[in-house]
């Protein structure tokens, strides 16, 4: 789905990831499910661009709804996945902290495990082969994304700004829409490991210059990083 010149979302408010297009290649941010697989062959077929022109993978952390079609990519495509050191650990073993679900309505949290079932979801595989980055890093890919560390909901949770697209991809580390309520609006993520680390976070977001801000779940949000971080303020 289109949202703006060079900017696509793959999926939808429960689960999401997201492509940017440009001349010199695409960038993915986060990949969902494994059935979003059939979601980014759709998306690329729409733009008239093969495979082949995606230049890289950045994960904005280590979670299986987030690196749902990663292996895949990585192995039958040669895409090179990147994910902070912090994290490498967990998206290469899915070994994790558990963590309180939290407040939680049975539709909702249904809807949202039920979906995952029809993504998928159980067939996630673990990636085998990652390029570990750091806070501050730009990567030499499409849009010259650049690493914001956002530790919190796991130690390498990041955001991505990618100013060609005015956007910054926040994955879990804040949400419009909280998968177990349903409740929609600026707020917390569910299974968070540390979360007054992960509010504190939210201070690094409000500087960003992005009239975007893309999480992992939830509706886009098109306003300034500084608004939803003053949104969520609220929460």
């Amino acid at each position: 789905m289109r949202l703006a010149p060079h900017l696509h979302r793959l999926g939808n408010d429960i689960v999401a990831s997201y492509l940017v297009d440009l001349p010199e290649g695409i960038t993915l941010i986060d990949a969902g499910l494994p059935g979003h697989w059939g979601d980014l062959r759709r998306e690329l077929d729409a733009l008239g661009r093969p495979l082949s022109d995606i230049r890289g993978l950045v994960l904005t952390h280590g979670d299986s709804d987030h690196i749902g079609f990663a292996e895949r990519l990585r192995h039958e495509a040669g895409v090179p996945v990147f994910i902070h050191s912090a994290d490498a650990h967990r998206v290469r073993t899915g070994e994790k902290p558990k963590t309180p679900m939290g407040p939680a309505r049975l539709a909702p949290t249904l809807g949202f495990f039920a979906y995952g079932l029809r993504k998928n979801a159980l067939r996630t595989h673990h990636v085998q082969d990652v390029v570990e980055v750091a806070d501050g890093d730009v990567l030499d890919l499409p849009g010259r994304p650049a690493i914001i560390g956002m530790p919190g909901h796991s130690p390498g949770s990041i955001a991505v700004h990618v100013p060609a697209a005015d956007a910054v991809f926040v994955g879990d580390a804040l949400t419009t829409r909280h998968v177990l309520t349903g409740h929609e609006g600026p707020q917390p993520a569910p299974f968070t490991d540390e979360p007054e680390v992960a509010r504190a976070s939210l201070n690094r977001l409000a500087e960003v210059p992005a009239s975007w801000v893309l999480p992992g779940h939830g509706a886009p949000w098109h306003g300034s990083a500084a608004g939803i971080v003053a949104a969520m303020s609220a929460c």
